[in-house]
């Protein structure tokens, strides 16, 4: 067994949704680093265009608001036109509103779910086509959504909308899995924990505070989520359907019911 070859992305192509910061941002750099051609898409330009650039020629800038069908079918078209097939997907765009219940707004329901849970499934068909060429027995292409333990149990916050599209696409990926399977195309989930970034705030701000509430005693680093996507994406992950793998240091399955604050 080759154990560099069992975890490289050496001539695949990606796309990654909400790929200029944060989470999407490592989880680029990490597949540049494991030999993909990494395609990033969010919706401002020059955010895209100054991360592809910083993570060097094999990052690509795709810049597009996926929130909405057309957006999903442009960026679709975008990479039809530079690529042939694609092996990796990773739907990460998302968006977070926490609002009291009796004043919480539709926009603040309409864009969350748009955004988080219509955007995975309509670019999924929009790019079915090069997933399918990408995808081939023994060597099948890689849906990945990015979740969120929000999606697996309660914060402390009024963040309705958020929590509906998280679990509701913890349950879309077995869905989805189901289907696309047929089709050489293995789709999962990662529910990250308390990461920094900017919609984790808290985190991102008083990490050291936030991790001694957390089971393993820490916030979530990149080399967390990028050994996870890593391992999603390459020949180590195929045996994977349908499934979300927790990287939370424990808040879920090893806080003995306790509530966490992140």
């Amino acid at each position: 067994m080759d154990m560099q070859k069992l975890f490289s992305l050496e001539g695949r192509v990606a796309l990654v949704t909400g790929g200029s910061r944060n989470l999407g941002k490592t989880i680029a750099a990490a597949y540049i680093a494991q030999g993909a051609r990494v395609y990033i898409s969010s919706r401002k330009a020059a955010d895209c265009d100054a991360t592809a650039e910083e993570l060097g020629p094999n990052c690509h800038s795709l810049p597009q608001d996926v929130s909405t069908v057309e957006g999903c079918q442009t960026v679709a078209k975008a990479l039809s036109e530079r690529e042939e097939k694609l092996d990796i997907l990773v739907n990460n765009a998302g968006a977070a509103w926490g609002q009291p219940f009796e004043e919480f707004p539709e926009k603040g329901w309409d864009k969350v779910m748009d955004l988080n849970l219509k955007s995975p499934f309509f670019l999924t068909q929009a790019l079915h086509g090069m997933l399918k060429a990408g995808g081939a027995s023994g060597s099948p292409a890689k849906v990945i959504n990015i979740t969120s333990i929000d999606g697996q149990r309660l914060n402390p916050w009024e963040t309705y909308s958020y929590h509906a599209s998280k679990s509701g696409l913890i349950y879309l990926t077995k869905r989805m899995a189901a289907r696309l399977v047929k089709d050489n195309i293995i789709v999962t989930s990662i529910a990250p924990g308390a990461f920094a970034s900017d919609m984790n705030k808290a985190a991102r701000d008083h990490g050291e505070e936030i991790g001694k509430s957390i089971p393993l005693g820490r916030i979530g680093t990149d080399e967390d989520l990028a050994g996870t996507a890593i391992y999603l994406a390459s020949r180590a992950g195929d045996y994977v359907v349908g499934d979300t793998i927790t990287i939370d240091g424990g808040i879920v399955h090893a806080a003995l019911g306790q509530s966490i604050d992140v």
